[in-house]
């Protein structure tokens, strides 16, 4: 059966999805609810992680991250349980998108994509000081050149926990939607 496919359009272009669906049943699940319900309308990539500006970080990784933000938003689910690299067999290389999470148990609508091959985010790795890593759930088939684009914006402020990481100017989706095929697929919910 063929992985659903998810086309991310924003401001600066479109990237197109591939959701281990088979593979991550939990996370996958819950990012596919986000789509075919709207509930990302009003997102944004508003996190570029770079070499530059994660000086306090003894590890350091590069990726962008977006959602619906870091705060509370009527649009979010309930968080759901960690599926973890050593569970899926999933490894953070170049492209892969992945749940963001404060700790284990804790992700909902945000996400990140991988630039570069990233293996301290895999279980064990050394980002998250808890060593459970974060939850790979697919990758992008096309859209690269708009991740690197988004990443290299101009970043900066002092909010912790990732000061100087938020993007001055937020790159706005204007559109997540399922393009093929309809594994798992619910019908969206209007009100």
């Amino acid at each position: 059966m063929d992985n659903p496919k998810v086309s991310l359009r924003t401001e600066l272009g479109e990237l197109v999805l591939e959701v281990y669906a088979a593979q991550t049943p939990l996370t996958a699940a819950n990012f596919l609810r986000y789509v075919d319900q709207g509930r990302y309308t009003g997102a944004s990539f508003y996190r570029a992680v770079r070499p530059d500006n994660q000086p306090q970080s003894p590890v350091k990784i590069e990726v962008i991250q977006g959602g619906l933000g870091m705060g509370e938003h009527p649009a979010k689910l309930p968080p759901i349980a960690h599926e973890t690299t050593a569970q899926t067999g999933l490894r953070h290389l170049d492209g892969t998108i992945s749940m963001s999470r404060l700790e284990p148990d804790s992700a909902s609508s945000e996400f990140f994509i991988c630039i570069g091959d990233q293996p301290e985010l895999d279980f064990g790795g050394k980002r998250n000081p808890d060593g459970q890593g974060f939850a790979a759930f697919g990758k992008v088939l096309s859209g690269m050149d708009v991740v690197r684009a988004i990443q290299v914006r101009p970043s900066g402020g002092d909010t912790p926990p990732v000061q100087g990481q938020w993007l001055l100017e937020p790159v706005a989706i204007l559109e997540v939607r399922r393009v093929s095929p309809t594994f798992g697929q619910t019908t969206p919910r209007l009100g």
